[in-house]
């Protein structure tokens, strides 16, 4: 299957929200240019993480001039309905494009991991256990592995070149209403303990803190 590549430059939004209750809430980024409106679903570590690299990202381009602009966020983005997941996140990657002060966010799909085979792999530790002590066997047991890696490494390129993509383009202050809505979502879940600090659920939780009672 040939893989998708969802661009928008400048959209007319782009979120991280979440739908379910509190402790058991989906997580999802949703971009929006006119008509298209796409969601991918993602972990809520992940969304946490995007918002603190896009913050630090953000710190550092005001530090040399960049224009970023003010905070302006109430309350939490609401995602717009219905939503269709379109593929899993499995790697997320910011950076900056600096022809056109953007800043770049990029959601790639969760791929299945890369294996050897297994017969070939057992082949592969008899040979080894054979030649050890020689030499010239070792400095051949070094080529293979080398071969090895280079068919993993061909393996999953291949692989990511199938990967279905979505690609936003961000000027400084809508990256800055992203990372201050996405950190809203994050904390608008389970309030923690204030003394073993786990999440509270409705009906109380096991505190370490105070010999098991229940809060």
């Amino acid at each position: 299957m040939p893989r998708r590549d969802f661009t928008f430059d400048h959209p007319d939004r782009f979120i991280a929200g979440a739908l379910g209750q509190p402790g058991r809430r989906t997580f999802f980024l949703q971009a929006s240019k006119g008509t298209q409106i796409i969601s991918v679903g993602l972990e809520k570590a992940q969304v946490a993480v995007l918002a603190e690299r896009i913050a630090t990202l953000l710190l550092a381009l005001r530090q040399r001039g960049v224009d970023i602009g003010e905070e302006d966020l109430t309350g939490t983005p609401e995602l717009s309905q219905p939503i269709v997941e379109e593929f899993r996140v499995g790697v997320l990657t910011l950076g900056w494009n600096p022809d056109d002060e953007r800043v770049v966010i990029e959601a790639r799909e969760l791929a299945e991991g890369v294996e050897l085979d297994e017969a070939e792999s057992e082949e592969e530790e008899e040979e080894e256990d054979e030649e050890e002590g020689n030499d010239e066997a070792e400095a051949s047991a070094a080529d293979e592995l080398r071969a090895a890696i280079a068919r993993l490494a061909d393996a999953a390129a291949e692989a990511a070149s199938s990967l279905d993509v979505v690609r936003v383009q961000l000027e400084p202050n809508q990256a800055l209403q992203f990372a201050s809505g996405a950190l809203a979502v994050v904390q608008a879940g389970r309030p923690p303990c204030p003394m073993c600090g786990q999440p509270l659920e409705p009906t109380g939780h096991f505190c370490t803190r105070r010999n098991g009672y229940t809060n």
